[in-house]
């Protein structure tokens, strides 16, 4: 017999009560996601991993050692899923994100791990797909599509081809391609990027998409046109409108920096867009928004509190994304032959799981686990991400100003808090001594983009407003979208290099330098990008980070998530790279000063 057969067989020998279910919840209120309705009275058969009867009596199919759990009414809600997202920005390995996520109802995510493929390349995403496929829960992983992000504006660590990305369309686990960042090279009719998309969809799998412009015009157009079939770089009505009118789901996020739920649901409260269309997502969640505030369950509960009906939103977090990536005769949806993934939720409105089932298993209880995890072991390689040619000096962090008199024009990065986007700021400086130095007063910091792949040496220099430092102080990461070179941000030359060398020494990171002296550290040994401690532990080092930012004067909220996204080329108005500040509205390489 067919394995299919085999295990469909003893999902039917239950359900007509030759068999006896492994496990029967009864009595609880089901959330029935594919007609619309919450039907009480329920009661659900399970065999093995799976579904085998959800009906009003599921008496027939208890047998002498069957487990009987009493949902006491409670709602029966499908196990949450996390329509698109990158583990590596909760700074934790797939192990420990799933430890973390699952006690707040989430069983499936799709990943796209393109922040390790920008240090490793393919070997990278392999890493990620072989830990993704022993997981208790739902984890698949789509193959990144820009690596380097930005062809000829950053030099990544990798580079994955359109070769490798056929490839590993053939891989157990592989989902899809990663999001589209690159959608320049798609409206223009870059080659690269079509082939990847040939190779996705000649794999018959989906197509992550990234239109990260306002722009709504041909651009937009041309870049639909071009085959992306998500997006979730919406940040207005009408950017969820015109993605859903042109064929595609529009990925509303919330993430532990982007709060784009609000702005976005009016296009089905207030103008009846058809909400099927319509996913949820994190997209970037730190290890602090996982223990503290939830993961999916914080989406679902934002999406109702701005007036989406809470069955609306469980299907935008379920069935929605299960059917957009081809999976729903597995996930999304309480039902038979499905994976028994199933929440006991006692408020939809405050929406809370009490208990969480993956794969037939209980994992978690009243937030915590129930059940073994063991910890994922790491090759030695992926420890040895962080080369810096010499160790570095304050010297390396100047800003010369030969030529120059009196005061220079000089580009200058404007963080904007909570976006992604920054601001191509143009402010007149005062020239000190020879040189350009941060200044309090127009709250202007340097920011240096450090090459630390091929242990080159180079030091690219910049300027940063927003930050609001008013001390002597340094803050680094090698959690830089996403190249991920080392970022140093500072008011003082002599704490940049601190804080730069206190980096490579631990493996990578985040790391606050006050004074001379660290004050806020999280060691990311993994690619520079992830620890493999838990996640309250993560959180607990990145609190100090935050904290670190705090006493050097920043008053941001995710003060760290802003520092990661200054060299985030594919994104406007302006970053910095390892080939200089760009101008990402015109893509093009621009000085940092001029007269």
């Amino acid at each position: 017999m067919h394995p299919w057969s085999a295990w469909r067989k003893a999902l039917i020998d239950v359900a007509m009560g030759r068999a006896p279910a492994d496990i029967v919840i009864r009595n609880g209120r089901w959330v029935n996601v594919q007609s619309g309705e919450i039907l009480p009275g329920t009661d659900i058969a399970i065999k093995g991993q799976r579904i085998a009867f959800v009906g009003p009596d599921a008496s027939h199919t208890i047998g002498e050692h069957t487990q009987v759990v009493d949902a006491q009414d409670m709602y029966l809600v499908p196990g949450l899923l996390d329509a698109h997202m990158h583990i590596e920005s909760g700074m934790v390995t797939v192990t420990e994100f799933v430890r973390a996520v699952v006690p707040w109802g989430t069983t499936g995510m799709f990943v796209d791990p393109h922040e390790i493929a920008n240090v490793f390349g393919l070997k990278g995403v392999r890493l990620m797909v072989d830990e993704a496929q022993v997981q208790p829960i739902h984890v698949w992983v789509q193959v990144p599509s820009c690596v380097p992000s930005a062809p000829g504006l950053e030099t990544a660590g990798a580079t994955i081809t359109p070769d490798d990305v056929a490839e590993a369309m053939q891989w157990d686990g592989i989902i899809g391609l990663g999001e589209m960042m690159n959608f320049p090279g798609v409206y223009n009719g870059d080659e690269k990027m079509l082939d990847e998309m040939a190779a996705t969809a000649a794999a018959g799998k989906v197509i992550g998409g990234h239109y990260a412009s306002p722009d709504l015009g041909l651009p937009f157009h041309g870049y639909v046109a071009g085959g992306p079939e998500d997006d979730h770089e919406g940040t207005r009505a009408e950017d969820a409108i015109a993605r859903v009118r042109q064929g595609m789901k529009a990925m509303l996020r919330l993430g532990s920096g982007w709060r784009d739920v609000a702005a976005q649901v009016p296009a089905i409260t207030e103008h009846g867009l058809d909400p099927r269309h319509f996913l949820l997502c994190t997209d970037d969640c730190h290890a602090g928004t996982l223990v503290h505030e939830g993961h999916m369950d914080r989406v679902v509960r934002e999406a109702i509190r701005h007036g989406v009906p809470p069955i609306t939103a469980i299907q935008m977090a379920t069935l929605n994304t299960a059917e957009h990536f081809g999976v729903s005769r597995d996930v999304g949806l309480i039902a038979p032959g499905r994976y028994a993934d199933i929440l006991l939720v006692p408020n939809l409105e405050d929406f809370h799981a009490i208990k969480v089932m993956a794969k037939g298993r209980w994992l978690a209880e009243n937030g915590r686990w129930v059940a073994d995890l063991p910890p994922y072991t790491y090759p030695e390689w992926a420890r040895q991400s962080v080369h810096l040619a010499r160790p570095l000096t304050a010297d390396d962090f100047r800003i010369p100003t030969t030529g120059y008199m009196g005061r220079v024009r000089a580009h200058v990065i404007g963080v904007v808090e909570g976006q992604a986007p920054t601001k191509h700021l143009v402010m007149e400086l005062p020239i000190e001594a020879g040189e350009v130095r941060a200044n309090y007063d127009y709250d202007v910091a340097k920011v240096a983009l450090v090459e630390r792949h091929r242990g080159t040496g180079q030091v690219q220099m910049g300027l940063v407003h927003g930050f609001g430092f008013r001390e002597p102080c340094a803050v680094a990461s090698t959690v830089a979208h996403d190249s991920h070179h080392m970022l140093v941000v500072g008011t003082d030359e002599e704490s940049m290099a601190v804080a730069a060398n206190k980096l490579a020494k631990v493996g990578g990171g985040q790391v606050v330098v006050k004074n001379g002296e660290v004050i806020g550290l999280v060691e990311l040994p993994i690619a520079g990008l992830m620890s493999t401690e838990r996640a309250e532990v993560v959180a607990d080092k990145a609190r100090s980070v935050l904290e670190g930012f705090r006493a050097c004067g920043c008053d941001m909220e995710d003060a760290n998530m802003q520092l990661s996204l200054l060299a985030l080329v594919v994104i406007p108005e302006l970053r910095i790279s390892d080939k200089g500040l760009v101008d990402v509205t015109r893509f093009k390489i621009i000085p940092l000063l001029e007269e």
